[in-house]
């Protein structure tokens, strides 16, 4: 989340501010009744969440958004154009993607959750967005029971969107990749993973899948287990 900004002499409407701003007016239209949205909700909605410091401020960014074409006034209504509409939506798709990887797969608490998405949501590329869409197996919601907006890889079979990172089980025979985390259901197995040179960074090679699960890290052969598998995570690097 960007610092509160106050309007006055050198007042700009940055990147992240945009951002922000049409996030704010997209929920507030998955919470209203329509699209168009009364000012005073946004000045509170704006002001709340704390990008901007007053309502003089939240003014400047309205005039500044409407001459930029991204939203469009009438009268003491504010409502995103279909400009600011598909940049709205892309933001609340990268931002509930985000939620969902960060609670689903790293376990965070619903405020480093939070703190975290904020930042994501300005950063991933729509490259980037789709593999972690299809990593997530494209979820209609976000941990927070909030509908995630389709993407182009959620209109393909899943296939045809190869994940950043997938669960080493996932992996075919003669695959090299690299373990980018681990994410076990105890503690004790980390360590036993580890004293076998199983850690992020090791690059390894999945021999077989059956009827065990043979890989190779450096001059090593490991079997392993296929719930160990599934908790070791990795990115295909050949």
């Amino acid at each position: 989340m960007p610092h509160k900004k106050e309007a006055g002499a050198g007042f700009t409407v940055t990147g992240e501010i945009r951002d922000e701003f049409l996030e704010s007016l997209w929920l507030l239209e998955e919470t209203g009744n329509g699209k168009k949205t009364d000012k005073q909700s946004v000045f509170t909605l704006a002001v709340q969440e704390g990008y901007i410091e007053d309502n003089a401020g939240v003014e400047a960014v309205i005039n500044d958004m409407a001459a930029k074409g991204d939203i469009l006034l009438d009268d003491d209504y504010v409502s995103l154009s279909e400009r600011g509409r598909d940049t709205a939506r892309n933001i609340i798709r990268r931002k509930r993607l985000a939620e969902t990887l960060l609670s689903e797969v790293f376990a965070l608490g619903p405020m480093e959750m939070k703190n975290a998405a904020c930042r994501f949501e300005h950063i991933l590329s729509p490259e980037v967005t789709d593999s972690v869409c299809s990593f997530l197996g494209h979820p209609p919601s976000c941990p927070h029971g909030k509908p995630i907006p389709r993407g182009n890889c959620c209109k393909k079979l899943a296939h045809h969107i190869r994940p950043l990172v997938m669960p080493m089980k996932d992996l075919e025979p003669g695959n090299r990749a690299r373990i980018t985390f681990i994410s076990p259901r105890d503690h004790g197995r980390m360590d036993r993973l580890s004293t076998l040179g199983i850690v992020p960074g090791t690059d390894i090679v999945l021999h077989q899948k059956k009827p065990a699960f043979v890989i190779r890290a450096g001059e090593t052969e490991l079997a392993l287990d296929l719930d160990i598998a599934a908790e070791i995570y990795v990115k295909i690097i050949s």
